[in-house]
């Protein structure tokens, strides 16, 4: 399941949490929103913790080299064409 899907889990489980007033014999249908947030909100951490282990930093490499430019350039010396 996607991030997508984890917030529409979460979506749906505060509307049936907070924005509903159905009843429905032998279901509460706060606790299945209760638990549709929960189910949500595990699955963003697990997305946010994978996404990082997949985004692992590389060091940068700990020799430089330099480079010198050493050519004569042949033509004008004033820059002026003169």
């Amino acid at each position: 399941m996607g991030l997508g899907g984890c917030i529409i889990l979460i979506a749906a489980g505060a509307i049936l949490t907070f924005a509903t007033d159905w009843d429905m014999q032998g279901v509460n249908l706060d606790l299945v929103g209760v638990i549709f947030m929960i189910v949500g909100l595990i699955g963003v951490a697990t997305f946010v913790s994978i996404s990082k282990r997949r985004r692992g930093v590389i060091a940068p490499p700990t020799t430089t080299t330099t480079v010198v430019d050493d050519r004569r350039h042949s033509g004008y010396s004033d820059g002026y064409g003169g």
